[in-house]
């Protein structure tokens, strides 16, 4: 609803370019006008759309002329699948990259970890994308640079707090190997947190979807928001933001 509220009153909404297009008769664009009336109020639009979202009905898009239920499922399939990826790599590099940290305890290790994910940290979602595009690489790739430093801090924090707790220490003490202190001792101790780490990642790898795959001319979701914030589409635009959001 709130993205909503920010389009009806976005400077252009309502004007359509087919109004002066002399191809369209009196009776089509006067059907037009009808239709763009139905958005104009937002008490108005929010209770058709409610009342119609309760009967698992999203709309049509005005600019595409199709279902937004059909071009959702054609679309969800293309980002859900470079997400998925994107989050993979994305976990095994900071996975690999902390516990590394664990072995190699030294500063210039940290420093130079720590100084290489502020850099990555500091690349908005968009430099990545055009990044990607110079470099042909793959959209899950430019997902995975975004969500990396992300996991990094916290995974290395997690397992730096976990591995200097009493009972790790005694392990260490006694003799035990890194592999067995990090998986018998240090990763149940941590997994918790990691898990819901887990389920912050997704909305982060969505959320970095829409840019890339805008920029990236990938058709998923992220392509179809930029479509629908351009044309000023606003049952496509409120449908694609319910789906990201959720």
């Amino acid at each position: 609803l709130a993205s909503a509220t920010l389009v009806r009153f976005a400077p252009g909404y309502g004007v359509t370019e087919r109004e002066v297009d002399p191809r369209w008769s009196a009776n089509s664009i006067e059907a037009l006008r009808q239709k763009h009336a139905l958005h104009q109020g937002l008490p108005s639009f929010y209770f058709h759309y409610l009342s119609a979202l309760a009967h698992g009905d999203l709309g049509e898009s005005d600019s595409l002329k199709r279902p937004v239920r059909e071009l959702l499922r054609q679309r969800f399939p293309v980002t859900g699948n470079s997400v998925i990826r994107g989050l993979g790599v994305a976990w095994l590099a900071a996975a690999l990259l902390a516990s590394l940290g664990l072995v190699i305890r030294g500063w210039f290790f940290k420093a130079s970890a720590t100084a290489f994910n502020s850099f990555l940290l500091s690349l908005p979602s968009a430099v990545v994308a055009m990044l990607a595009v110079h470099l042909r690489a793959p959209v899950f790739f430019a997902i995975a640079i975004v969500v990396f430093p992300r996991l990094y801090s916290y995974i290395r924090n997690l397992l730096v707090r976990a591995y200097d707790q009493p009972h790790v220490l005694a392990a260490r003490a006694r003799g035990l190997g890194s592999g067995a202190i990090l998986f018998r001792h240090v990763l149940p101790l941590a997994a918790p947190p990691l898990l819901a780490l887990l389920g912050v990642s997704f909305a982060i790898s969505f959320g970095a979807a829409i840019p890339i795959e805008a920029l990236c001319d990938s058709p998923g979701l992220g392509q179809l928001a930029w479509h629908a914030v351009l044309s000023r589409d606003l049952p496509l635009i409120v449908n694609v933001t319910l789906i990201l959001s959720l």
